[in-house]
């Protein structure tokens, strides 16, 4: 009896802390997981706020997109302004010459054809103020850095934007073929000016087309259109010499095979 009640007695007295335990335990599982799980509310009420919204949408591509279309036309609004066409009848401002002229006018040269100023107007102009050589390479460099700029603002701002939008098919052939093709491509966009140097540039960098092709293919295929714009403009003052006339004649054939090319060109396209 001693012995069952002794037995009993501990059962009684062990029974309250294990409930004890239990209810411990209990709490910890309970409450413990609503505190772990309440606690990053605050930081998604942080990433939900007003601020963060209005950067994620100033970021979207369709702002970047409407950000371009106001820096290009701005930049066009300033050079109709600026009336570039004075170049070739004033020259260029007298306080600047020598190394200090040509640097400017690279860096000229450079902005506006960013801003849809006929290459060929400026091609002109660095031959009739700088002569053959340097006015041919000054504008080389300018076109380069033109060139450049356009395309790394188009594949900034415009990119994302624009790439969902090519489903028309001739659309899709022309940016296969710049972004598989890009060298070859832009090297013929360059030495046949049937292609506008804008449109060029901001239609590979839509595309695909890596930095370095676009670039180099620049460079090499502006020379002989750039050279003969500089030559031309260098001897307009006289229009019967031999170097006039052969700088006319690089640049009529050239023209009138780039309109072949893009006539055969069309038709290509429309195949695919």
């Amino acid at each position: 009896m001693l012995d069952a009640t002794t037995r009993s007695g501990g059962t009684a007295t062990a029974t309250p802390q294990a409930a004890a335990t239990e209810l411990t335990v209990a709490t910890d599982l309970v409450v413990g997981p609503e505190i772990a799980v309440a606690a990053p509310a605050v930081p998604t009420a942080l990433r939900t706020d007003p601020a963060a919204r209005l950067v994620r949408a100033l970021l979207s591509p369709w702002a970047r997109l409407s950000l371009l279309v106001v820096l290009l036309a701005s930049a066009a609004s300033s050079v109709l302004l600026f009336d570039p066409q004075r170049l070739l009848a004033d020259g260029w401002p007298p306080q600047l010459g020598g190394a200090a002229a040509a640097v400017a006018f690279t860096a000229a040269y450079g902005l506006c054809t960013v801003a849809f100023v006929p290459r060929p107007l400026l091609n002109l102009a660095a031959g009739a103020v700088f002569g053959s050589q340097l006015g041919l390479g000054t504008a080389l460099v300018g076109t380069v850095l033109g060139a450049g700029a356009a395309f790394g603002l188009g594949r900034i701002l415009g990119q994302d934007a624009l790439r969902p939008l090519l489903r028309a098919r001739w659309l899709k052939a022309a940016d296969g073929q710049l972004s598989r093709h890009g060298f070859r491509s832009m090297m013929v966009a360059r030495l046949f000016p049937g292609v506008p140097f804008w449109a060029a540039n901001y239609c590979a960098a839509v595309s695909r087309m890596g930095w370095l092709p676009f670039l180099v293919a620049t460079a090499l295929g502006s020379i002989p259109n750039t050279a003969a714009y500089a030559v031309a403009g260098a001897r307009a003052s006289s229009p019967t010499s031999p170097a006039f006339l052969i700088a006319m004649a690089l640049i009529t054939v050239p023209a009138l095979a780039g309109t072949v090319v893009a006539w055969r060109k069309r038709h290509h396209l429309r195949g695919h």
